[in-house]
């Protein structure tokens, strides 16, 4: 039994009915890709902040780093 015959549908309006689940199953499908690819974003965007903060740590670290060095040769 196709889908819609137990309606009484014609086969035409049978396959009209399977082609419109077929297109909606791919649109769903295509709506669960846009929606991974958000959350994918955010957590780029995300990491992205996190790396941009450890750059300025690294930065003062290393400014740190070269005073302690010059204070010591001056010793």
């Amino acid at each position: 039994m196709t889908v819609g015959e137990h309606d009484g549908e014609s086969p035409e309006a049978s396959q009209t009915t399977a082609e419109l689940q077929k297109q909606i199953d791919s649109l769903q499908g295509q709506i669960t890709d846009i929606h991974r690819t958000q959350e994918t974003t955010g957590e780029i965007s995300n990491l992205s902040s996190e790396v941009q903060s450890l750059k300025e740590k690294l930065d003062e670290h290393s400014k740190q780093l070269e005073l302690s060095a010059e204070k010591f040769s001056q010793l």
